[in-house]
């Protein structure tokens, strides 16, 4: 009983803070202590500048052969892209609206993991596990960006883009502000340099805007109306993107050897949310928008179940 009681006292300590955030966020939305204005300018600013100075921050800091795991990273790689193969050839057997299908799948595979899962990663493991997700999460951007515009462009307009072309994106992967982080911060890993005290302060400040400024523009952005217009079709979304993905990836990682922070690293990432920069990608490809908002806001809300049981679950197997 008291290892039950330990597990979930450890539990509500890393998720709560999280989810506390994100209802701060929606409930100052509104009270209208916030707006539509602060959350499109603060997710502008975590994303230009905040998060890859977090990222720079956590990955420079550590020594190049803690952050770098090719085995890791290769489980994430392929776990990832069989799992994207695997949702689709399932959901086209079954969903016969394109536009439906190219939401479906987008939003049962894309994890939030950059906001999200940053954030359990450092609650759970400090520094250290913040530095790991940062590689993960600096493999999974260009994944998540190019297996989307395949599917959106395969589902959406018969094949067109509906004003989104192939190279634009691969264009804005190669220029995305994470992606150059991570390669600015490599060397400074690799060969042990240190900025100059002036320049490590400031980053520091940057970096702990990143999380509670990213979590209040999620919850501000959370829309229960539209809960209304929920379908079977977001359900199982929801149902594989909080569910049968970690079920099935995480026992598999852990057959494959991965323990302890790796495979509480991995539970996160396929556990995670789907990632809101989906609805920007869906409405811009010709699919279903409204179906896409709608498996963000309920992945979004029920993971605050999904993950603290998965946390306890792991705490309770002495994963973690």
């Amino acid at each position: 009983m008291e290892l039950y009681l330990q597990s979930l006292q450890f539990t509500a300590g890393i998720v709560t803070p999280i989810f506390v955030i994100v209802l701060l966020g929606f409930l100052l939305r509104r009270q209208r202590l916030i707006d539509e204005a602060f959350i499109n300018t603060s997710s502008r600013l975590v994303f230009m500048v905040a998060l890859p100075t977090l990222v720079f921050m956590s990955i420079a800091s550590t020594d190049f052969q803690a952050v770098f795991n090719p085995s890791l990273l290769g489980f994430v790689f392929l776990g990832t892209l069989l799992s994207f193969i695997v949702i689709w050839w399932l959901a086209a057997r079954r969903i016969t609206d394109q536009a439906d299908l190219g939401a479906f799948v987008q939003g049962a595979f894309r994890s939030n993991f950059g906001i999200i899962g940053m954030a359990l990663s450092y609650n759970l493991f400090g520094d250290s596990g913040l530095s790991q997700a940062a590689m993960i999460l600096a493999l999974v951007i260009p994944m998540y960006n190019v297996l989307s515009v395949v599917v959106l462009t395969v589902t959406a307009n018969h094949g067109t883009t509906g004003g989104v072309s192939l190279i634009g994106i691969l264009r804005a992967i190669a220029l995305n502000p994470l992606i150059i982080a991570v390669v600015l911060a490599l060397p400074f890993s690799y060969y042990g340099l240190h900025l100059p005290t002036a320049l490590d302060t400031t980053g520091k400040y940057f970096a702990n805007l990143t999380l509670p400024l990213a979590l209040l523009a999620i919850g501000g952005a959370l829309d229960l109306k539209s809960l209304r217009n929920s379908s079977m079709t977001a359900f199982w979304a929801t149902l594989t993107k909080l569910l049968i993905l970690p079920l099935l990836m995480v026992p598999v990682a852990a057959f494959l050897g991965f323990e302890g922070v790796e495979l509480a690293l991995l539970f996160v990432l396929f556990s995670s949310p789907t990632a809101a920069a989906a609805f920007v990608m869906a409405r811009a490809m010709g699919a279903n928008a409204q179906l896409t908002a709608n498996i963000i806001l309920t992945t979004t809300l029920g993971s605050i179940l999904s993950l603290s049981a998965g946390i306890f679950l792991l705490r309770l197997l002495a994963v973690i």
